[in-house]
């Protein structure tokens, strides 16, 4: 049985073709603020797994949290009162401090997937039209890598 070797490591400011997982991960977070380059889609897809997988499990043991203190209704209004349990209290905090640790990080990331695929990172406002908007982005997201995409790249 042969195994294949992973992918040799890209210089930061080149893009990552065939990242793995964790190559993904490491480029994601050492390149917290790095709007210019390019990002592959590797890189790209896998650092969005990344996020989804961390944020579900997050909301998951949130929901616990907030639910686990039980329900009571109000005397004078007769409404159901959610009561937060301390548990919930920090997964609250924990969720907030995490979506404001990657908010930075994960438009980089969108910015310099973009460049790759040869358009200005401004690309991602069309994402904020409702309906088609985010459905644009994401094309934009799947498309192949284009060299000319290089102008991008620091030089």
């Amino acid at each position: 049985m042969t195994t294949v070797p992973p992918a040799p490591a890209a210089p930061l400011d080149a893009p990552l073709y065939g990242a793995s997982f964790g190559q993904a991960i490491s480029r994601f977070w050492s390149k917290y603020a790095t709007f210019s380059g390019r990002a592959s889609r590797s890189e790209f897809w896998w650092s969005y797994l990344f996020l989804v997988i961390v944020s579900t499990v997050l909301y998951i043991l949130l929901l616990v949290g907030i639910t686990s203190g039980g329900v009571t209704t109000d005397a004078t209004t007769g409404a159901a009162v959610l009561n937060p349990s301390p548990f919930g209290i920090i997964m609250t905090i924990v969720y907030v401090v995490w979506g404001l640790a990657v908010l930075v990080p994960t438009l980089a990331i969108s910015w310099r997937r973009l460049h790759d695929t040869n358009r200005s990172g401004g690309f991602w406002f069309l994402g904020l039209i409702p309906l088609v908007g985010g459905i644009i982005v994401l094309v934009f997201f799947i498309l192949e890598s284009d060299p000319a995409g290089a102008r991008f790249d620091r030089r």
